[in-house]
């Protein structure tokens, strides 16, 4: 399989909620994406798919979430706004629009430097 990745980042806050039924304290992160996707075929022009497009899907989805609190999005009041819930929302997110022969692998998110959660499935 040949694979690609694109990288991004966004700003935003986030608070987690504790199990005894506490929040922390709102804080905010600079937050490093990377999606990879694959294809068992190289499209006409030898590619997976053109990294610009790629790029403009991920950033799509992630300027939803930057520069604000992510519990004020609907999906974060349903689900801790934690680093693997917002790598699984990017992943919801950005399959269903890629190329049907591309295929989403994972999403990776880095909430600080050595602190970071993937989600894919199989």
């Amino acid at each position: 399989m040949f694979t690609i990745s694109v990288e991004t980042s966004f700003d935003a806050s986030h608070q987690l909620a504790l199990p005894d039924g506490s929040k922390e304290q709102l804080h905010e992160h600079t937050w490093a994406v990377t999606a990879d996707v694959g294809s068992e075929k190289l499209d006409g022009m030898g590619l997976v798919m053109d990294f610009g497009h790629l790029t403009s899907a991920v950033d799509n989805i992630v300027s939803e979430l930057d520069n604000t609190t992510l519990e004020r999005i609907e999906y974060f009041r349903q689900h801790n706004s934690s680093a693997e819930n917002v790598a699984k929302y990017i992943y919801d997110k950005l399959g269903p629009g890629l190329p049907r022969e591309v295929r989403l692998l994972s999403i990776s998110v880095v909430e600080e430097p050595g602190c970071s959660a993937k989600f894919g499935k199989g």
